[in-house]
Order: structure tokens, then sequence, then C-alpha cells
């Protein structure tokens, strides 16, 4: 059984600029977390699926010496944001990290121990809860600058607000990951063992991958993504492999178009889609689609 996205970590310089650019594009964001490595985050949630907005605020010490089984997720982060902001780090879901781990180990995609935390959280109410994830990471040798990891919940129960999940824009979650690559094909082997799925479309734009829920990872050539997303869009692109642009379901394409409208953010209309491009939402493309 496939794996789904679980959420994607967003990471930048100055959290707090990041968030007002969301709640100007018509999120709810919830409360800003801390955790004990170091770094902060705000959560844009969504029925099943969210946004982790992510920094490491000053000062931050890298681990001395740091044992080579230990993924140091505030390193990643920290220096992920020292050369560019966006999308970071995919997570899928995760139903036993260990197990995950050692599937990664086995398909020499990784070693590393399983990573447990627990933190302090608020709920849309205000009410103090405590949330808890176990962590397997995998690293992809071909694709050196992006996180992935699956993200097992410990109590669910605690993290899913309902009331978090309603949004000025109505984005009721993240459809497709995209991803940019000179040459798609060469990471085929590595998203197939990541998602579990053997069967994916390839063709001379990318490669597909269809995960439940309908949501997609891709990987498009440079030629591509310009062709689905504009040439301002490629402007704004890496040339090493990348996470470059997110979609997001929408109920109302005209609540969304209000919301970017209402909160001055930029955005072009685009086959049925709003694109805010990546200068406009803090290094990552977003394209607001209806359901």
């Amino acid at each position: 059984m496939s794996r789904r996205l679980d959420h994607v970590v967003l990471a930048a310089r100055d959290l707090e600029a990041q968030a007002e650019v969301f709640r100007h594009m018509g999120f709810r964001v919830g409360a800003r977390n801390a955790h004990p490595w170091g770094t902060q985050n705000h959560i844009v949630q969504f029925a099943n699926t969210f946004l982790e907005l992510i920094c490491t605020p000053a000062p931050y010490h890298a681990p001395v010496d740091p044992d080579p089984r230990a993924f140091s997720f505030a390193a990643f982060v920290h220096d992920f944001a020292q050369t560019r902001e966006g999308a970071a780090m995919i997570a899928l879901t995760g139903a036993d990290a260990r197990t995950d781990a050692q599937a990664f180990h086995e398909m020499e995609m990784g070693d590393y121990e399983p990573f447990h935390f627990e933190r302090r959280g608020q709920r849309a109410n205000g009410d103090p809860t405590r949330v808890g994830f176990t962590l397997a990471f995998a690293r992809a040798k071909t694709m050196p600058h992006v996180g992935f990891f699956t993200c097992e919940h410990q109590n669910p129960q605690s993290f899913w607000d309902q009331d978090l999940q309603s949004h000025a824009n109505e984005v009721t979650g993240v459809s497709k990951a995209t991803l940019v690559a000179e040459n798609p094909a060469d990471h085929a082997e590595f998203l197939s063992n990541f998602t579990q799925l053997r069967d994916y479309r390839s063709s001379s734009m990318g490669i597909e991958f269809a995960l439940g829920d309908g949501q997609v990872i891709e990987v498009l050539t440079p030629v591509a993504y310009g062709f689905h997303y504009g040439e301002q869009a490629l402007s704004h692109a890496h040339a090493t492999p990348h996470i470059a642009a997110l979609e997001l379901r929408t109920a109302s394409l005209e609540s969304a178009k209000q919301a970017l409208t209402g909160g001055r953010i930029a955005h072009t209309e685009d086959r049925g889609r709003l694109v805010v491009q990546a200068s406009d939402a803090c290094g990552v493309t977003l394209a607001f689609a209806a359901i």
C-alpha cells in the first residue's frame, strides 16, 4: 500500500514574516511552537495534511560531533535556509517508524535511527495539548538538498483539530508536490521505494507518482516546469533537484481569489488555477486549484 503526503516542510529565515505571508494568503496559521533541538514552527493544518512553516532562530548552534545515525532535523533546516527559502522536505505518512527506518536501511536509502519527540501544542480554542511524532528519515543520493521522511503520529487525536482546518481561501489539502530536475528519471528508483509505488507515469516531461487521496508527487524537467507554472516560476528555480511548487486544493477558487486579492498577494490565473510565484510565497510556488 502506498504512502500519502503527510506534510511539507517550508523553511524560512524569518518565521513570523513567513507566517504573515500565509495569513495574507487566507490561511489560518496555528500558534508558534518550539522544539528542544532549536527549531520553531507554525502549522497550517488541513483535513489530513499540513504545511509546516519552520525556522532556526538565532542563535543556532549545530551539533558538535553528531552521531552519524542521528539525522539532525534542525541542522538540515538551518543549512537549507542559509542558501534559499522554500520547500525543504517532504513527509509521507508512516504507520511504524521503526519498520520504515529498517526498510530504508535495507534499500540503502539511509541508516538513521527513528527520531521520536513530543511537544506542547495548542488547539484552536486555546486549550493546551501534547502531540508526539516518530520520524524515519531517508536520504536520496541523487537529491542531497531535499529532505525525505515518514511521520508516525503517536496521538493523532491531540494533533488534528477541525477548527484549525477552516481557511478563508477554503483550501482543503495539498494535492501535488512538484520537484524540478534536469533528468527526472534519475530519481525514479528512490521515489518508487519512498512512496511504495512500483507503477508510475513517465514521459518526456518527467515522472509522476499517484499517491492515495488523489495526491501526486512529480518530477519535471525545467522546460516542463516552465510550461506548467510559467517562465517567471522557472526564473526562481534552482539548478539542483529541489521541491519547486505545491498544488493546493480549494473548495472555492473564488474564495481563494478573494483571499489573495484582499491580502494583496500577487497572483495570476492560468488553466483554472491561481498561481502565486515563489518570490511572493516565501520561496515556493503555490497553485490553488478547485477540487
